[in-house]
């Protein structure tokens, strides 16, 4: 009885039709896993932002931007213009992360060594909500600790979500290093055209654009070559060398004008200035009343721009 059998030319056109279907199957794959990822994301601004609405309904007044780079968060600080760390630090609290908050506490505002120790363990303590998952995992990066009142370490914990500063900078304020110096000085006033900025302490009703228009918070852009925390050629990516807790810098916010239009993620594009994503084709916003938007990186430049001003009277329908 003669038996049946693959010849070899059979058994390679199988194996061929089988490679076939995973090369077709696998950019599936790959899109649905980052659709995934995406939505996370969104996941992440959409806890963030009702943290922030909670924040407000509680202190009347949206997290605030800090004193600027060189300072961390301090609980004795409370919340507002009186808060040394960021807009990041003051949402812990409304994100069930009252334990990490606290850390260091001791009635009173200072420089100590107690403060100092806390934000230590803060700078070490990566919050997953902080971190696109699009981009990169959450662990530490190389990067700095603040001086002003925490001790120094190398690796960090890193944030992907930058505040709305409006037509601002992150740049705007280099803060002396002393409390005292800074809480003596003139607040800033309401005038200033973002959300979160130096020694913010903006609440909804100077939303003049409504609240539905104007952006609070939303994904950064970072050149993907310093994913990792350093550039190839050394040094750290403009805008991501500071810790997820920092008060007022590029780290932390990000600037709509029309001259910082959004941008994908890509190599050899070093700025810290834009809003943007790993994301193909959209990056994600959280307006003021607490909902996520996606924009499209086309988003024309004057429309950006009014979208990161709260009360400039030019009212943008959100269409996206």
């Amino acid at each position: 009885m003669k038996k049946s059998a693959f010849t070899l030319v059979e058994l390679l056109v199988v194996i061929a039709i089988i490679g076939m279907l995973v090369g077709l199957l696998l950019p599936a794959v790959q899109q649905a896993r980052e659709a995934a990822r995406q939505m996370q994301c969104s996941n992440n601004l959409k806890q963030m932002g009702l943290a922030a609405l909670n924040h407000e309904a509680t202190n009347k007044c949206y997290p605030s931007g800090g004193f600027g780079r060189g300072w961390e968060g301090d609980p004795d600080g409370g919340f507002g213009a009186t808060q040394p760390g960021g807009w990041t630090f003051s949402l812990l609290p409304y994100l069930e992360q009252n334990a990490l908050w606290g850390l260091g506490a001791d009635g009173n505002m200072n420089q100590s060594d107690g403060v100092k120790s806390a934000n230590v363990t803060r700078a070490g303590t990566p919050i997953g909500i902080f971190t696109c998952p699009s981009r990169r995992p959450v662990r530490l990066y190389p990067g700095y600790s603040h001086q002003f009142n925490s001790g120094a370490v190398s690796t960090v914990c890193k944030s992907d979500y930058a505040g709305n500063c409006g037509t601002g900078s992150g740049d705007d304020m280099y803060p002396t290093s002393s409390y005292s110096s800074i809480l003596a000085a003139e607040e800033p006033t309401s005038s200033i055209s973002g959300v979160i900025y130096w020694r913010s302490c903006v609440g909804v009703a100077e939303i003049l654009d409504g609240t539905s228009n104007t952006y609070l918070f939303g994904e950064k852009y970072l050149t993907s070559d310093g994913y990792e925390g350093t550039l190839p050629g050394g040094g750290y990516p403009n805008g991501d060398d500071h810790l997820t807790w920092t008060g007022v810098d590029n780290d932390s916010v990000r600037s709509s004008t029309t001259n910082n239009l959004p941008r994908q993620d890509r190599m050899g594009y070093n700025n810290g200035s834009h809003y943007g994503s790993p994301h193909a084709g959209t990056f994600g916003m959280m307006l003021c009343d607490g909902s996520v938007q996606r924009i499209s990186y086309t988003i024309n430049g004057e429309t950006h721009q009014h979208l990161g001003e709260k009360a400039d009277g030019n009212v943008v329908n959100m269409t996206f």
